[in-house]
């Protein structure tokens, strides 16, 4: 006998039909698994065998053969016990397979019949929908991710029990809908606010303009100035996500497995903040079979980086290719696969080994060549990818005294939402350019005139600061982002100088 189940797996951060086919013949009992298994599912035998038995129903013995097509891409991972143990059940005629055409099966079985919680079911439900499918049957604790999606009924069940209920229509079982609506009015509670940072109000103005522009940011003071403290709170200040931002940011959290299983849809912009010991395969995306890394579970959010100098030089070589392109490409012998990673990077790091470089409190105890060889552990290139340097000085008594409170993040994001619904307007037609820091030469040179008086500015700054071409664009974008958060259509000296300001390591200002 012969028997048909739909179901899924990831690729990348999209999915793909995998079609578990099983037949049984009268010969010697074994179960086969063959379509390039990994090791999760060879063991799914001793699970399904044991989650039949124990859902009261007698395991057949006989020869069976069980195909996962298409052959020639590896299957991974424990979400093809389910319909294993539905493809074996139809084939012995337990389950009526009326209903297996037009139903995705997706779970991972325990010894007792329950069903657990799959990674990637959000891209697995998307996929379906794209084929037509009518139905989908998940895990219980599953379910609120994929019920995300329009235009296909999502079945959230708790057992083999339920399921072969299900499929022989013996009990009736409601679909589970989600209001996309009602998730999306409840955003944008951050816990943290601006207005608990004490003075710092340069540095607060160069996170504006960040957030207006979507610039990388780089903090440079003394320990305890309040770096960590103002990057926690920089995505209190960020626009709202739209639908299809979330949508793409939550399937990246589903196949990684990271996401709650409460959570339908991630509604606020993420912020990872990854230790300095961190490897390049974790940062950036790796392993046998491709997973996405932390610039990944950055996407549409901030990647902090805390400590810059402490992590590894080839760590950080490695963020070159995700700041320039917002992807990354991870190859291996068979395969490669594309995650996306469009995050804002801020990063915070002191101005020497000991820190006080620039305290005017406390004596700095490095030397010019320890400070020379700290510095030296950012490249060039990458230094070039950050827009902004900013300078955290320490803050004054008489400011952490004062009982007044900050501007709160509320209304800086208001300024900050303004500002990119100008970018939205300016770009809008021009392929993959959403906001300033996205333009490439060609629209600087569109959108970033500039007058004389502005030109002889830039003139004067890359003559005395030696800076490269990239930082030259980078002032223009920076300045057009300043001109947006004013309301103006002109890029004006005001704007260049302030600009100017914020390329801090390009200033001889370390001693090095």
């Amino acid at each position: 006998m012969f028997s048909k189940v739909l179901s899924g797996a990831t690729f990348g951060i999209d999915a793909y039909l995998v079609e578990v086919e099983t037949h049984y013949e009268k010969q010697l009992p074994s179960i086969t698994i063959v379509g390039l298994p990994d090791n999760a599912v060879k063991e799914s035998r001793e699970r399904v065998l044991a989650a039949i038995k124990n859902s009261g129903i007698e395991f057949p013995l006989k020869k069976i053969t069980i195909n996962l097509a298409p052959a020639d891409i590896k299957k991974e991972g424990s979400s093809f016990d389910l319909p294993i143990a539905v493809g074996i059940l139809a084939a012995t005629e337990i389950i009526n397979p009326d209903l297996l055409s037009e139903t995705f099966i997706l779970g991972e079985l325990s010894l007792d019949g329950t069903l657990r919680k799959i990674k990637g079911a959000l891209p697995i439900t998307v996929e379906a929908r794209r084929l037509g499918i009518k139905k989908i049957i998940l895990p219980t604790e599953s379910v609120k991710e994929a019920s995300i999606v329009d235009g296909i009924e999502v079945y959230g069940l708790q057992s083999l029990t339920q399921v072969i209920q299900f499929l022989n229509e013996e009990e009736k079982f409601d679909p589970i809908y989600t209001d996309k609506d009602e998730i999306f009015s409840q955003v944008n509670t951050y816990a943290l606010d601006f207005s608990d940072v004490k003075g710092q109000e340069n540095v607060k103005r160069a996170l504006e303009i960040a957030a207006a522009g979507g610039h990388n940011i780089l903090m440079i003071g003394p320990p305890g100035s309040g770096k960590t403290m103002l990057a926690k709170r920089f995505p209190s200040i960020l626009p709202p996500l739209t639908f299809e931002e979330a949508l793409e940011t939550t399937k990246i959290h589903s196949i990684a497995g990271i996401l709650r299983k409460d959570q339908a849809l991630i509604t606020e912009r993420p912020f990872r903040n990854p230790h300095h010991t961190i490897s390049d395969a974790a940062l950036i995306g790796g392993g046998t079979i491709p997973r996405p890394g932390e610039v990944s579970y950055a996407h549409h959010g901030v990647l902090f980086l805390d400590e810059l100098p402490e992590f590894k030089k080839n760590v950080l070589e490695v963020l070159r290719q995700p700041l320039e392109d917002y992807k990354v490409t991870v190859s291996r012998s068979k395969m490669s696969l594309e995650f996306p990673a469009n995050f804002m990077l801020a990063a915070a790091m002191n101005p020497c080994p000991c820190g006080f470089f620039t305290d005017p409190t406390k004596e700095c105890t490095c030397s010019a060549m320890q400070i020379q060889k700290y510095m030296a552990k950012i490249s060039g290139p990458l230094l070039d990818r950050i827009d902004i340097h900013i300078e955290v000085p320490a803050v004054k008594f008489k400011e952490l005294a004062s009982s007044s409170a900050g501007e709160k993040s509320s209304e800086i994001r208001k300024r900050v939402i303004s500002a990119r619904e100008i970018q939205q307007v300016r770009f809008s037609g021009i392929k993959n350019i959403f906001k300033n820091a996205d333009m490439a030469s060609k629209e600087i040179r569109k959108f970033c005139k500039v007058d004389n008086q502005c030109e002889d500015l830039l003139k004067m700054a890359m003559t005395r600061l030696g800076l490269s071409a990239r930082a030259y664009d980078r002032i223009l974008k920076v300045s057009r982002t300043i001109a947006d958060l004013d309301g103006t259509a002109e890029i004006k000296p005001q704007h260049i100088s302030e600009a100017i300001q914020y390329r801090s390591l390009d200033r001889e200002l370390w001693g090095h």
